[in-house]
């Protein structure tokens, strides 16, 4: 079956991938290996040197962007490894407009890495497109989307974006991370690049970092690719095949994964301790409309804040949970807590922070896939500690 009019559930399992060929071992095996035998100089089977391909890790960027519908693959040693290849696309003197609300390493990097080189980073609140298009000037090069953003879960309409992308004759790039392939494809919304941290929901299981980028041409590709050689901050074959191994079972997790999501935002929307809410299923969500249009679910990954906005009783509170665990990163199989500002976004500057609405208060859930009765459970005896 062309790969093209898989659905879904089946992409995930079979896209882009074949049996071996010297064994014909069903799962990719895992190449490991770091050069290949050339019968002469230049005359090989594909493989010269695993920085630059590797069979297990070419599967894994063949089934990607299958997923994301695109043409062309390249997976990094971690997602901010893919930001930093996609960056490195620019030059001196050109601009970058993101949103406002972005994740903490993405914005160190943006500013702290490339800045000094002397690209140029400007912040809008992208749920208004008067306001990106008035930060554009002759110097800017790209548009860096993410949505649903981290950790506001603000939705940026994706299309309207890249009306003003093609308009103006500049790259769009979309951090496809906490949505995946699973809920929305960016490049059928007019996307140039796709990036994702694969730590994340797509390996699935907490034992892999890893990045990714996807494109749909051919000449944007060749660049990338040269880059992903040329700096060679590449992933093993070892983390490619886990990734391939999580993938497959995607489209089930992200069910289910959406399913307790609905279910515990719905319930600390009502709970008396609970300020505010932050998930894009809600009708009263800012973008709703825009998240039902582009999206065909609303995921699991949750921010709220507590009455009083008190950080000594968010720190009580993510201390006492049984269940969720208060750690880095999202996306696993397993439910885990955070606080964004002292954690995965102190790298921004407490009055940006909470300009963007990033409290001392915030709490963030990647809801698992564990039972729900189970979680809410959780959730009510450590909101009880307060």
């Amino acid at each position: 079956m062309d790969k093209e009019k898989m659905r879904f559930g089946t992409k995930v399992i079979h896209a882009g991938l074949e049996p071996d060929s010297a064994t014909g071992a069903v799962m990719t095996p895992i190449y490991q290996t770091s050069t290949y035998h050339q019968k002469t100089p230049g005359e090989h089977k594909g493989f010269a040197y695993s920085r630059t391909s590797n069979p297990t890790r070419k599967a894994l960027e063949n089934n990607l962007a299958a997923l994301e519908n695109g043409k062309f693959g390249m997976c990094f040693g971690s997602g901010l490894a893919a930001i930093d290849a996609a960056i490195k696309l620019l030059k001196s003197g050109d601009e970058v407009i993101s949103t406002d609300d972005l994740y903490g390493g993405t914005y160190r990097i943006f500013t702290q890495i490339f800045e000094p080189f002397g690209i140029k980073f400007k912040f809008v609140p992208m749920n208004d497109m008067a306001q990106i298009e008035a930060a554009i000037t002759s110097n800017t090069k790209m548009i860096w989307v993410e949505t649903p953003t981290n950790p506001m879960m603000n939705i940026i309409d994706i299309a309207a974006v890249s009306a003003i992308a093609k308009k103006h004759r500049v790259l769009l790039a979309v951090d496809n991370t906490f949505a995946t392939p699973y809920l929305q494809t960016p490049l059928d919304l007019g996307a140039d690049i796709v990036m994702h941290s694969l730590t994340k929901y797509l390996g699935g299981h907490s034992d892999v970092v890893m990045g990714a980028l996807v494109c749909k041409d051919a000449v944007l590709a060749e660049r990338l690719y040269f880059i992903q050689n040329s700096s060679g901050a590449v992933c093993g074959p070892q983390d490619s095949f886990l990734v391939l191994r999580g993938i497959k079972t995607l489209h089930l997790r992200m069910q289910r994964h959406c399913e307790n999501g609905k279910v515990i935002a719905n319930y600390l929307k009502s709970h008396p301790k609970v300020a505010g809410v932050f998930w894009p299923g809600f009708e009263d969500h800012p973008n709703h409309e825009i998240a039902k249009k582009q999206m065909c679910d609303f995921g699991g990954m949750i921010s709220f804040t507590l009455k009083g906005d008190l950080q000594e009783e968010a720190y009580k509170v993510m201390s006492s949970f049984r269940v969720f665990t208060l750690a880095e990163s999202l996306g696993g199989v397993e439910s885990l807590i955070c606080h964004p500002a002292s954690m995965t976004h102190a790298a921004i500057p407490k009055e940006q922070r909470q300009k963007s609405g990033v409290l001392d208060s915030m709490i963030r859930l990647s809801v698992g896939v564990e039972d729900i009765s189970d979680l809410l459970e959780d959730i009510e005896f450590a909101l009880n500690q307060i």
